[in-house]
């Protein structure tokens, strides 16, 4: 069993803004697999099905941005997935609009979310895919990343989010070194 979270902030006003993209891709891969995402339960909504040939759960956290991890906890421990098997899925201030990156581990950088879901899991071993969003010329981090983008960045953002969602099929399908060399190019 395979956990894939999407990171990003729960009400209507956050949908369409820069912090959103892990919702953006768990929106598209829900679409690719026809996995509905209907099952609320405190801390979130979700969907189960197969990804990339891979019994998996869909999640969306409703806990807000800063406490993601209390989901991601929740539902691994719950369902008994391991670790290496959560795939999180989140916006990056650090990469380019566009730049997608797929890591097997690493540390939360800026972003608190995934501060959140490496303090929840105790340690930095799971995979995670990041959606470049560019950093801000002359504008604070946090109304960069809840501000929404114009027509010609959302264009990019959803190509990447697209992207993002293959990817994850990818790795589930043929591992995730795999993915690693085909969407890093």
């Amino acid at each position: 069993m395979y956990l894939i979270v999407g990171l990003g902030n729960p009400d209507s006003k956050y949908l369409l803004t820069r912090h959103n993209m892990g919702f953006w891709a768990i929106d598209e891969l829900s679409q690719r697999c026809k996995i509905g995402i209907r099952q609320q339960y405190a801390l979130g909504v979700y969907g189960q099905g197969r990804v990339g040939g891979q019994d998996a759960i869909l999640v969306k956290p409703t806990t807000y941005m800063n406490n993601s991890g209390v989901c991601v906890a929740d539902l691994a421990r719950r369902h008994r997935v391991p670790d290496e098997n959560i795939f999180v899925i989140y916006d990056d201030v650090d990469l380019p609009v566009g730049t997608l990156r797929v890591r097997s581990k690493g540390g939360p950088g800026t972003h608190n979310g995934m501060r959140s879901v490496v303090d929840e899991l105790g340690g930095e071993d799971f995979p995670r895919v990041r959606i470049g969003i560019g950093r801000p010329e002359g504008q604070d981090i946090v109304g960069y990343v809840l501000g929404v983008p114009d027509a010609e960045e959302r264009a990019a953002l959803m190509d990447t989010a697209q992207r993002a969602a293959r990817a994850v099929e990818e790795a589930l399908r043929f591992g995730l070194e795999a993915a690693m060399r085909h969407f890093h190019q």
